[in-house]
């Protein structure tokens, strides 16, 4: 008889316990949204705005704020936010308090095509349109065609990728005879690389240079550094 009765209780202390449960559940998504939060990945490049980001968030043209959790479609908003050619990837959520929650992982470019429009290449190697609100701090590509798009990726990711480069190298110009001309961020002297290819030692060769040079304070009485031939850095005086 004990024993009938213990189960008995167990019963329905579970019973209340799924009844709260669903209650609170129920209560939780009927509870309005009222605010909106924005984060972003990466904070020191806001390509896009915050303010962009609300307006992306807007259902069937009207505000996602003041309206019941149960009847805001994340998926939908999620994909409004990630379709925009600055986002790399969008993960929008409710919180407990009910608040909008919104983390933004934007593109990041490595070079900038000079052109109409101009544009960036980005980590992947896709276009990405510029932003009214940030400009990167990447070389400026000019002089190239849509078929060198391969080529310009490899050079403007080593550059990006070595942390010498991404702060020496400003501009990257292809010439109709197929060579490749880098500037210098404060130098003179243009780097002539010729083709694409062998970028580990040449772009060796040429710190091994430039270190040389600057210990010998002699970086400004060049006009010209040429890395085409294998293992030579040959100079061209002012």
């Amino acid at each position: 008889m004990k024993l009938k009765w213990y189960y008995i209780k167990m019963l329905c202390v579970l019973g209340v316990i799924v009844f709260l449960t669903l209650f609170a559940t129920r209560r939780n998504a009927a509870r309005e949204v009222h605010d909106v939060t924005v984060s972003f990945v990466d904070e020191s490049a806001p390509f896009i705005t915050r303010e962009t980001v609300n307006k992306l968030l807007i259902v069937s043209n009207e505000n996602s704020t003041n309206k019941a959790k149960e009847n805001i479609a994340l998926n939908e908003m999620e994909k409004r936010v990630s379709a925009h050619p600055i986002v790399k990837k969008a993960d929008v959520y409710v919180t407990m308090s009910g608040q909008i929650g919104v983390t933004i992982e934007q593109r990041k470019p490595i070079a900038r095509i000079n052109g109409n429009p101009s544009v960036y290449m980005d980590t992947s190697g896709e276009t990405m349109p510029l932003s009214q609100n940030f400009s990167a701090h990447v070389p400026l590509v000019s002089g190239i065609t849509k078929k060198d798009s391969t080529q310009v990726y490899d050079l403007a990711s080593f550059i990006k990728n070595d942390s010498f480069l991404s702060k020496h190298i400003i501009g990257i110009k292809k010439y109709k005879s197929g060579a490749y001309v880098l500037s210098a961020r404060k130098q003179t002297y243009t780097i002539t690389l010729g083709k694409v290819k062998a970028l580990e030692e040449r772009f060796s060769n040429y710190k091994a240079f430039y270190q040389k040079a600057l210990k010998d304070k002699t970086l400004g009485n060049y006009k010209s550094i040429s890395l085409k031939f294998k293992g030579q850095v040959v100079c061209e005086k002012l």
